[in-house]
């Protein structure tokens, strides 16, 4: 590497020093640690690497870089400020304040150039396979000769916390397996974890365990900018495998008295310390002090950035004058746009009855995944079970891109990590699938896309103690609540095929996650759930038994216990009682109407309320008063027949009857 661009990467990484170790010091929170060890890294890959547009983040073709080790946000806040992005100086000096751009960790749509929502350890890794494995499958779709639309990488900086954590293995697994020679993730090996040395808990070998995912290991000195331009130049013109590339790195280097120990990880240097970093790094004694030069530095680098773009704008119009029927189906992904009359074809599909609707939704998801190529599919060994197969559609293998299924193997944690980041290609809408109770596994990941509000849609099949004779190690009874309780997730849990169909619809046009709640017990279809989207699925809750007369009673249930309650209905009015059935099959969506059609529906003197819900009661008091009764399950459940376990938890018509009149 040229001398003089070596000597202007070195001021750029001291920049990034004193930026870093300044702004956690006027927050007096932060870390500033991983900045400081990375900040020559950051140089060469803002400096040098990438190759994308900070006048527009969003071009499609870009590289990507994601933060798994967000705690270092100051680090990538520096370089996003110094290289062009929307981040000013402003911002910089509002490190971790109320409404700033620069929250304690990256979030996506808050910051451009924050390609994922990280600080959760080792999640950004699933997050940078996900964005590798969705632009393979769009430039299998897309590229032909001539036209490369898409040809970026994507890399990832974690740190050894975030190599600890099971998920990165999870998703580096899975990405070696499918090959994606695309990716690139950097090791911070700085030898230090918060508590203390690295050595205190763990002695593996890491990059030998990356060989044993498939991928090509190698190794550099954090600080050595020929050694970077070395390995990450060849893996830009010749990369057969994920890469992994341990770097070798002093936590807080530059600090005087605290560089290499924890005791930088977490916390300000102190002012003292602040100024013997800034006199040894020979730092004018100015706060937030950047160089003229490198901001001319990066100017000059900004036109060679809009450049890559502006050639491949030519080469897309090119592109699609050449290919109009690609270019449609290119521009309905990016736009995820549905067709005018999606709710018709749905409404339209011919199913028989009872039927799961865990199967019931598979026979959706073979209509939507023909009409809808956005649509990317997927689920933990367990598609011919949770029925999440688009079977008309190949499955996604190395080499082999086309498919529409993934295969992610029993990793659910790394499936969610991994969806959130097709999701952020802004070209994909992935589904994936498990059993309801092995949410608890992926549950993170399904916080940080809540955060996040990337389109990503969950189908949890086995829905209740109703799955049977597996007992209740697989039987959820908490989990719809803990779910429910998460801001921005649409938890849709739907009562025959007419609700299954609307449930997609809704969570198709949602542009943040879903959930649909499945059942493994075949359903009966509902006459009252028969109604447009408007009338029913898109309020939320709606009423599916009209009463006759003031109700004596009004019964509130989703999902299987929709149709009990609807037994239950027919057994209170033999006995001369008049009462109201609710389908609520998404709370959220509830939530969002006006407050008089949610009086309309549950409001006023409907007699005594009732919730009838295979789960936990936490919750239903909201919607059915401190008087009310919910017919719940408040305890683990039994390893026993569907029969018997309906009986013995009290969810038959006999049973609630006796509750409901004792």
């Amino acid at each position: 590497m040229d001398a003089e661009l070596k000597k202007q990467l070195g001021k750029i990484a001291n920049t990034v020093r004193g930026l870093s170790m300044e702004a956690v010091q006027k927050a007096n929170s932060g870390h500033p640690g991983l900045p400081m060890g990375c900040a020559e890294f950051g140089a060469y890959l803002y400096g040098v690497l990438l190759r994308h547009n900070p006048k527009n983040p969003k071009w499609l073709n870009r590289d990507r870089f994601v933060l798994s080790a967000g705690h270092g946000s100051m680090w990538l806040y520096s370089l996003l400020h110094l290289s062009g992005f929307d981040l000013s100086m402003d911002e910089i000096k509002r490190f971790r304040q109320l409404h700033s751009k620069t929250p304690g960790h990256p979030e996506y749509h808050i910051t451009a150039g924050v390609e994922a929502t990280t600080g959760p350890l080792g999640q950004g890794v699933g997050n940078a396979v996900g964005q590798a494995l969705g632009l393979k499958i769009l430039a299998a779709k897309f590229n032909s000769e001539g036209f490369p639309l898409f040809n970026s990488k994507v890399y990832c900086l974690a740190g050894d916390g975030c190599l600890m954590e099971g998920v990165s293995a999870e998703a580096s697994s899975l990405a070696g397996h499918l090959g994606l020679d695309n990716l690139i993730l950097i090791h911070d090996a700085n030898k230090v974890t918060l508590d203390g040395f690295l050595a205190d808990s763990d002695s593996e070998d890491t990059m030998m365990r990356y060989k044993a995912y498939g991928w090509d290991v190698f190794e550099i000195d954090g600080y050595d900018f020929d050694a970077m331009e070395k390995v990450f130049s060849s893996l830009r013109d010749e990369q057969k495998k994920p890469a992994f590339v341990m770097m070798r790195t002093i936590i807080g280097k530059g600090s005087p008295n605290k560089a290499g120990t924890h005791k930088v990880h977490g916390s300000p240097l102190g002012q003292e310390e602040v100024e013997a970093t800034k006199k040894a790094l020979g730092l004018p004694e100015e706060d937030f002090y950047v160089p003229q030069s490198v901001y001319t530095y990066f100017e000059q680098r900004l036109a060679k950035d809009a450049s890559l773009e502006t050639k491949w704008k030519e080469m897309f119009r090119n592109w699609s004058e050449a290919k109009p029927a690609l270019y449609k189906e290119f521009m309905q992904m990016v736009e995820k746009k549905l067709p005018d009359d999606l709710e018709d074809q749905l409404r339209k599909i011919e199913m028989k009855t009872p039927l799961a609707t865990r199967t019931s939704s598979q026979n959706v998801l073979n209509v939507l995944g023909e009409l809808l190529p956005q649509l990317i599919g997927g689920s933990a060994d367990l598609s011919s079970s949770d029925m999440t197969m688009m079977k008309k559609f190949p499955i996604v293998s190395r080499g082999n891109y086309n498919g529409r299924n993934i295969k992610y193997g029993v990793r659910e944690f790394g499936m969610a990590a991994t969806a959130a980041g097709l999701a952020e290609t802004d070209m994909i809408v992935p589904y994936i699938g498990t059993f309801l109770t092995f949410s608890d596994y992926m549950r993170n990941a399904i916080r940080l896309a809540s955060l996040s509000k990337v389109q990503v849609i969950y189908q949890f099949t086995h829905d209740s103690i109703f799955l049977g004779e597996d007992g209740p190690t697989h039987q959820p009874v908490e989990h719809l609540a803990a779910l429910r309780a998460m801001p921005n997730l649409h938890v849709i849990r739907p009562a025959d095929n007419s609700e299954v169909k609307m449930a997609w619809l809704a969570a198709l046009r949602y542009r943040g996650p879903s959930a649909i709640i499945l059942s493994r017990q075949a359903l009966p279809d509902l006459a009252g759930c028969n109604v447009p989207y408007e009338k029913g699925m898109g309020k939320g809750a709606y009423i599916v038994k009209k009463e006759e007369a003031k109700p004596d009673f009004t019964l509130m249930a989703t999902g299987s216990e929709v149709s009990l309650a609807l037994d239950v209905a027919v057994a209170l009015e033999k006995l001369g009682k008049a009462v109201r059935v609710v389908s609520m099959p998404c709370w959220q969506l509830f939530e969002e109407q006006s407050d008089e059609y949610k009086f309309n529906v549950i409001g006023g003197d409907l007699g005594q309320r009732v919730s009838i819900e295979a789960g936990v009661s936490f919750g239903w008091y909201k919607w059915i008063g401190p008087e009310g009764i919910s017919i719940a399950i408040d305890t683990f459940g039994e390893s026993a027949p569907q029969s018997d376990l309906a009986a013995e938890f009290g969810f038959t018509v006999d049973s609630i009857l006796d509750r409901l009149l004792s």
